[in-house]
């Protein structure tokens, strides 16, 4: 059976996804159509249903739980991983509610974080998150929500933090950060979900037993980042919770939809795949 697949160029997805689409483990009879994009571009995809299988934030997830389940594998969400809001400059979190601020799509989670510290922040404009850096430092802006890979070097080029929002969430909840998740077709039965997956949580743990054998896949989708930046990348959102959601992960994601059920009103239940 073939299934398209949905994830983003960034280390964290390569890293899970190598092992079960270059068949180094038992897929069980599955085949995967990979598409590779930028996260706000599969949030897209995915409100347009155009994938059997796709990473997306989980922003935008809870405008999906009529489309797609979520798994219980391959999920980002940690501590100390969230989004940056950076300016070229010091400035005062008193003032950021009046300012201009770029983010990296409107179902980000980033954006979600941004509006959860800072509800009043409503000038905002979307752009892709690699350009968000040079945006700001270029003035066309006056804040930047960075991610991925950005929050190891931001300082490099001199921008400067304004707050950290993951940290925010994390204070506030005593929850991990919930990033993005691995959802399937809603439509999907019982017994090929399960069987999607077990094949992810295999790939993932070939991963962590094989560290080496992703490297190329990793760095042919990364080529403008260091090796080390790319470890660092990996340690930080591929941890228990990829492998499974666990209680704490999974009340991360509730709680979260807590937060939005004002915005949504509904979702469709179960929101998680059963075991």
């Amino acid at each position: 059976m073939k299934l398209t697949l949905g994830y983003s160029p960034c280390p964290n997805d390569t890293f899970i996804f190598d092992a079960m689409v270059h068949g180094k483990i038992d897929t069980e009879s599955l085949e995967f159509e990979v598409q590779l994009a930028d996260v706000e571009e599969l949030n897209r995809k995915a409100f347009n249903a155009a994938l059997d299988i796709t990473k997306l934030s989980y922003h935008a997830y809870a405008h999906l739980t009529e489309k797609y389940i979520l798994l219980r594998s391959g999920s980002a969400l940690g501590n100390n991983c969230g989004p940056l809001l950076v300016a070229s400059s010091e400035i005062q979190k008193e003032k950021v509610d009046a300012l201009k601020i770029v983010i990296p799509g409107k179902y980000t989670t980033a954006n979600f974080l941004l509006s959860y510290a800072f509800p009043k922040a409503q000038n905002k404009v979307e752009i892709l998150f690699s350009e968000i850096e040079a945006a700001v430092l270029d003035g066309k802006v006056d804040l930047g929500v960075i991610i991925h890979e950005n929050r190891f070097t931001y300082f490099e080029r001199g921008l400067h933090k304004v707050m950290d929002l993951g940290e925010h969430w994390e204070k506030t909840t005593g929850l991990p950060i919930p990033l993005g998740g691995i959802v399937a077709r809603r439509g999907f039965d019982k017994e090929l979900l399960q069987k999607i997956n077990r094949v992810l949580r295999r790939s993932l743990e070939y991963a962590f037993a094989n560290p080496d054998a992703s490297r190329d896949y990793v760095c042919a989708h990364a080529q403008e980042m260091s090796y080390e930046v790319m470890q660092q990348h990996i340690q930080l959102y591929v941890n228990q919770y990829s492998l499974d959601l666990g209680e704490k992960g999974i009340a991360a994601v509730e709680n979260m939809f807590d937060a939005l059920k004002s915005q949504i009103g509904h979702f469709h239940y179960p929101i998680i795949m059963e075991i």
